[in-house]
């Protein structure tokens, strides 16, 4: 149990002297992953499955639309320092 608290505690530490923008644009990404998958399953779609062209589903193609677009808001997080 004191491993523990002590690990937590060097953790606690070291990442308020760390900048935190990769760690935020790793977190963004993320999250524009998971959200494209809920969308391709919302389409009935599996992700991953799917290649582009005159054939693909709509909903895949506004899927990859969205992710695109979130990727591109996450591009911004990076830049920005956050203590």
């Amino acid at each position: 149990m004191k491993k523990l608290v002590l690990a937590i505690l060097l953790v606690l530490f070291f990442s308020s002297i760390t900048e935190a923008g990769p760690l935020a644009y790793a977190i963004c990404q993320t999250a524009c992953n998971a959200g494209w998958v809920a969308c391709y399953a919302a389409g009935g779609l599996v992700a991953g499955t799917v290649t582009g062209g005159v054939g693909a589903p709509v909903a895949a193609i506004l899927c990859n639309v969205a992710q695109g677009a979130c990727m591109a808001a996450c591009a911004a997080v990076i830049l920005a320092p956050t203590p």
